[in-house]
């Protein structure tokens, strides 16, 4: 299986993308082109569950949308008007075909099946509860927790139905629903995760990025406001807001890493936000130096901003395969190091004997940066400072990110001198949350942050029930043993 993690994985991954589309003739192939510009949000697994008005057609399958819905009679079986998709990375739940998304029910109104991009962080409470009650799981995924909660409402409609199970649940989620009432779609009342919606002819179109809609010519009408659910069926589209209103938090980590940098979030450009970060950067930790280095491809618009901000050159001293995926399991201890420089290349004779700033987006467990590192020197660098463009990642996230635990991550155990010495830079410096805020355009209120930045604060948005006095997820198969 592949990966755009060529450092093993050594990165926060975004748990899954979903993508839908209400009213267009073939609608599962645009559904499967939009999973395909969203693949970077997930590469386990892929789904598609359409809808012709009579019944409903699923597949999924492990891998990359590539593959699986790239086959004529796969996409010909997927009849109707109207589908959703999901790309799946895995938080909650293993990695298995059971858990691969949409999941989908028969339900005492109807089909009923959900995409669902985020993670509820009370779901292994209310899965306990529904198993006392009778409940039977065909998953481990959190997703299944809102189709139980669906099926055991006591509302009539299922829009209704739908509405009450998200009022019981905590967390983060960004979800499409195909009903017999229509396609809904909805986002939770803080906005964690990115929903946007669009326009292709006379179809509607739900992404979690803008860059979904760019690859089938889709205009973006707006994003899908927090707290806000939205059907979509032959009488048109309606709008409702049935949450208490809440102040808004999406994860601010979808401008530095998740999403694209050619899409758009909150009407502003990705891209452009990561050359603000690696300016502001510049000007909170400068150094001298003879080249500013991405570490590819995540932190090439960052440094783009260092150096156009410091006046260094910009330069690709790290050249990296597009073309080798997770490295096979190797022997021995020399020919694993070999299997680094496979993946990522120095460009010596722009290296040697040179002052290189690394600028990447993130140090995560630290194996990455120390391979990065090495790499500059075993090329000859004379010096190798790291800059990275986001704050210290000090806790794990429980909105639909595979964060390690907590003991796990570099920054939480070690200071920012010590993770110098750790990863061998001869200095290294974080982007500070004021300055990311200010990047932003925006300026942070400590008393009420406007973003979720959780990982780098501490600061979590929500109540974490399933979570124990150490910020560990309750094991699931003592829950549901209950």
């Amino acid at each position: 299986m592949l990966t755009t993690n060529p450092f093993d994985d050594d990165k926060l991954r975004e748990e899954c993308g979903i993508f839908g589309i209400w009213g267009a003739e073939g609608a599962s192939s645009f559904v499967a082109l939009g999973l395909h510009a969203l693949q970077h949000r997930g590469q386990e697994a892929a789904g598609i569950v359409s809808f012709d008005g009579t019944n409903y057609h699923a597949h999924r399958a492990m891998g990359h949308v590539a593959g699986n819905f790239d086959r004529d009679d796969i996409i010909r079986k997927l009849s109707g008007k109207v589908a959703v998709g999901h790309v799946r990375y895995s938080t909650t739940g293993e990695t298995a075909l059971r858990n691969v998304q949409p999941l989908f029910a028969d339900l005492a109104e109807g089909g009923f099946a959900v995409a669902h991009n985020g993670n509820l962080s009370n779901a292994m409470t209310l899965r306990a509860a529904l198993i006392r009650r009778g409940s039977i799981f065909q998953s481990t995924s959190d997703t299944e927790v809102i189709i139980h909660l669906v099926a055991t409402s006591s509302y009539s409609t299922p829009l209704d139905r739908l509405t009450d199970a998200l009022s019981q649940v905590e967390g983060a989620y960004s979800l499409l629903c195909l009903t017999p009432e229509g396609l809904v779609a909805c986002r939770d009342p803080l906005g964690i995760r990115p929903l946007v919606m669009g326009k292709l002819g006379e179809a509607t179109i739900f992404a979690s990025e803008t860059v979904a809609l760019d690859v089938i010519g889709a205009s973006y009408l707006r994003d899908v406001e927090p707290g806000e659910l939205i059907i979509v069926n032959e009488a048109g589209v309606r709008s409702f807001r049935p949450f208490a209103p809440a102040r808004a938090r999406p994860c601010i980590f979808e401008h530095v890493y998740f999403s694209r940098p050619d899409s758009i979030i909150e009407g502003t450009s990705v891209y452009e936000v990561r050359k603000n970060i690696g300016a502001e950067l510049s000007r909170e930790s400068p150094v001298e130096a003879d080249l500013v280095v991405p570490v590819p491809d995540s932190g090439v618009p960052a440094a783009i901003g260092f150096s156009q901000e410091s006046g260094i050159p910009f330069e690709l001293g790290i050249i990296r395969s597009h073309y080798v995926g997770r490295t096979f399991i190797q022997p021995s201890q020399e020919v694993r190091h070999l299997g680094v420089k496979l993946k990522h290349n120095a460009n010596r004779m722009l290296i040697e004997g040179k002052r290189v700033v690394l600028v990447d987006d993130s140090i995560v467990r630290g194996t990455t940066s120390v391979k990065i590192v090495q790499l500059m020197r075993d090329a000859g660098a004379r010096e190798v400072h790291m800059r990275i463009a986001s704050p210290p990642t000090k806790y794990s996230c429980f909105y639909g990110v595979d964060t390690p635990e907590r003991s796990k991550l570099l920054a939480s155990q070690m200071n920012v001198d010590e993770m110098a010495r750790y990863i061998n830079a001869d200095s290294l410096a974080f982007i500070s949350i004021d300055g990311l805020y200010r990047a932003l355009g925006d300026h942070r209120d400590a008393t009420a942050p406007q973003r979720c930045d959780a990982c780098f604060t501490g600061d979590y948005p929500t109540t974490l029930t399933d979570c124990d006095k150490d910020g560990k997820l309750k094991p699931l198969s003592l829950v549901a043993s209950r």
